[in-house]
């Protein structure tokens, strides 16, 4: 992380590409003319550039900032030296690392919370099974077929999704059965389908301890502590000695 976001701007004041007088004159049409290309890739990075900025969870002076990608492009006299935009830039990356940290943290023990009240209550509703490792499963369809082994190659149609009922992911939205050896996935799924007969059906609630835990699916969907729900259908068992 460190010098990342003075770089991302360095480049991005390179690459915005328009002289002082050019602004300065289109600055004065209303609306900007943009009937060049250097005209409409320069506009096309600074929307991009201001997106980023926008989606960004700290302030920023828009004056300054564009006072300060003019006196990069132009050579102008800078307001602070080297040192000092390294040194502030430092000290705004780490104040962004614990802020990150801190909701994290928040998000994590609000998921622990409603994981395990949500947990608790469905435990108690009719046909809900809980195991020793506090995996529930519910079933939804009985099989007839075997049941694979934690060794066995398995192909099925699920389901995901949060507690508040958005989904994440769905074979069945991707038209696809899904197949894997079933030791190299979550705990959860590896327990639940070694459950269930090929041709059933179950509802499976995961702890978080037995699907992604504190780090959740990094740059994904499920946050930290995060209790999941699975609907699974067991297509097949593929390991030939398994299914006979």
């Amino acid at each position: 992380m460190k010098r990342q976001f003075l770089l991302a701007t360095a480049i991005s004041t390179l690459l915005i590409g328009c002289n002082q007088q050019a602004a300065e004159s289109e600055a004065e049409q209303a609306p900007a003319a943009l009937d060049t290309q250097e005209k409409r890739v320069s506009y096309s990075m600074g929307i991009g550039f201001g997106q980023r900025i926008k989606q960004g969870t700290f302030a920023i002076d828009l004056d300054r900032f564009t006072q300060g990608v003019k006196d990069a492009i132009n050579d102008g006299e800078q307001l602070m030296t080297q040192e000092e935009i390294m040194a502030e830039m430092q000290a705004f990356q780490q104040q962004q690392m614990a802020a990150r940290q801190e909701a994290a943290a928040k998000l994590a023990e609000e998921n622990r919370v409603a994981g395990a009240a949500y947990l608790a209550e469905n435990g108690t509703k009719e046909g809900v099974t809980t195991t020793e490792s506090g995996l529930q499963y519910q079933v939804i369809t009985a099989g007839e077929g075997a049941r694979p082994a934690a060794t066995d190659t398995v192909e099925v149609h699920y389901t995901g999704t949060l507690l508040d009922g958005t989904e994440f992911d769905s074979s069945y939205k991707r038209g696809a059965t899904v197949s894997f050896p079933l030791n190299g996935v979550i705990p959860g799924w590896t327990e639940g389908l070694q459950l269930m007969p090929v041709g059933s059906k179950y509802r499976f609630v995961i702890p978080s301890d037995l699907a992604y835990g504190p780090g959740g699916s990094r740059g994904g969907p499920i946050g930290p502590n995060a209790t999941l729900i699975f609907e699974v259908e067991l297509v097949a068992i593929k390991d030939a000695a398994a299914e006979g």
